[in-house]
């Protein structure tokens, strides 16, 4: 199972990214996806989930700001996120869970970084 984050970056607030995340074949249609993230001396915290069926759902923190989608026919998963804030600065991560193997893969970390 191998997980590919990308899309990491410096960038002003209020401005905008897209993260990407590919996976492998198996795992992107065994389950649902998610981005967590993790800021400098905090713990790691979920940020959103798309089901294979296209089901989303965000943290309160994100809502209406950032999207998570999906494409099937590349295996990915995507976060466009907007208005971005100092806040959102954080290591993200994408996470698959596969419910025939009851198991997460962590993909690694992508930086995003937002300037004040």
């Amino acid at each position: 199972v191998q997980l590919q984050a990308s899309g990491g970056g410096l960038v002003q607030a209020g401005g905008s990214l897209r993260l990407s995340c590919a996976a492998s074949g198996s795992i992107f249609s065994d389950g649902y996806m998610d981005w967590y993230r993790q800021a400098p001396g905090k713990r790691r915290e979920w940020v959103a989930t798309i089901t294979v069926g296209g089901t989303t759902n965000y943290a309160d923190s994100v809502k209406g700001r950032f999207t998570i989608s999906r494409d099937n026919a590349k295996n990915t998963v995507y976060l466009q996120m907007n208005s971005l804030k100092f806040e959102d600065t954080a290591v993200y991560y994408c996470k698959a869970y596969s419910v025939s193997y009851r198991s997460d893969y962590w993909g690694q970390g992508t930086l995003v970084t937002v300037s004040s």
